[in-house]
């Protein structure tokens, strides 16, 4: 019997998968959506803004708990229909890359920069009292930030910064671009004039300096700073088991396209979660266990080296597709090779 050579095609081929992360307007609950007819097969090493590209990942595993149930009628109670009780959908995989945003996504909760401190001050495992923000100054673009004769001096090539707005007292959603934290009573944050910077995602690494600037390598996520911005230098990234807030992102996966074609999952609305809880007996996990696993685990490349991988976890969140009105929680994609056999 012979194969028609369109077959093998159809067979996805993925050397490896790429994750992509993008902000959720946490006000509105709005998601970034990722429109299969609009992007289609995207540069994977520039992805569409506002989609981040946070590296490869391995182990991803995608779990569903959602619930079927028949409606049954008749003497015999045979089922006449079913209908969907319950939707519960979650993935887990591991962070290959380190990063701020892939810290913040693995923990789960208020990720924090840790500011450059005032040699006086108080020990603190989050970071204790800063140096003072420098002010940004009108002219201040996404690339740079222009902080005046003098100011420059403070910072070197290399440096990380964070550019952000004081804390003034107000409550709710904090951080430019990306809600970054959430503050229900200015005095639980000490009303601390910082604050803001220590959350925030508008970070940014100094490619070099002028006499008035500091150029970045890559533009701010936030945009063009407002007037009012600080700049201030951060020392490393610092994130905590525990917490109020919990992150909220959309989610892209992409299996990269090898001899065959290009699968892409999508989550609308994808937030940190614990352990996975099973739901279902078809889960990987027996009925109400919990499955246990670490933050971080050392992979071996040849003892006594190894790298740390960040193990994440999230729990999908419900989007309701505006074409027909259902509530979904994720949608797969699959863009076949070309001249594949479609079915």
């Amino acid at each position: 019997m012979s194969t028609s050579p369109l077959r093998a095609p159809m067979v996805p081929i993925t050397h490896r998968m790429r994750a992509y992360f993008a902000p959720v307007d946490r006000g509105s609950e709005t998601p970034t959506i990722f429109d299969p007819g609009k992007y289609g097969l995207f540069p994977l090493d520039s992805p569409p803004s506002p989609w981040l590209d946070l590296g490869w990942i391995d182990g991803f595993q995608r779990f569903s708990g959602s619930i079927t149930e028949p409606l049954r009628s008749g003497s015999a109670a045979a089922p006449a229909t079913q209908f969907r009780a319950m939707l519960d959908a979650r993935i887990a995989f591991d962070f290959r890359e380190w990063g701020k945003l892939q810290m913040a996504l693995a923990c789960g909760f208020e990720h924090m920069n840790v500011l450059a401190t005032d040699p006086d001050a108080d020990a603190q495992p989050s970071g204790g009292t800063p140096l003072s923000a420098v002010a940004v100054l009108p002219g201040s673009t996404a690339t740079e930030i222009v902080v005046g004769a003098g100011a420059a001096a403070s910072f070197a090539a290399g440096d990380i910064v964070v550019v952000e707005a004081d804390y003034q007292q107000q409550t709710g959603y904090v951080g430019t671009g990306i809600s970054a934290a959430y503050i229900s009573d200015p005095a639980s944050v000490n009303r601390d004039v910082n604050y803001v910077r220590r959350v925030s995602f508008n970070v940014g690494r100094v490619a070099q300096t002028t006499s008035t600037s500091l150029l970045l390598a890559q533009s701010l996520l936030g945009g063009s700073p407002l007037a009012g911005f600080g700049v201030q230098k951060v020392i490393a990234f610092v994130d905590r088991e525990g917490g109020s807030f919990f992150q909220e992102w959309s989610g892209l996966f992409v299996a990269e396209q090898g001899s065959g074609g290009r699968v892409c999952f999508h989550y609308p609305r994808l937030s940190p979660s614990g352990p996975y809880t099973s739901l279902s007996p078809s889960s990987p996990v027996a009925t109400g266990a919990v499955k246990l696993f670490p933050r971080e685990e050392a992979l071996e490349i040849a003892s006594p080296i190894a790298s740390l991988a960040l193990h994440a976890a999230f729990i999908a969140m419900p989007h309701v597709d505006e074409n027909d009105g259902q509530t979904v929680m994720c949608y797969r994609s699959y863009f076949p090779a070309g001249m594949a056999a479609i079915y």
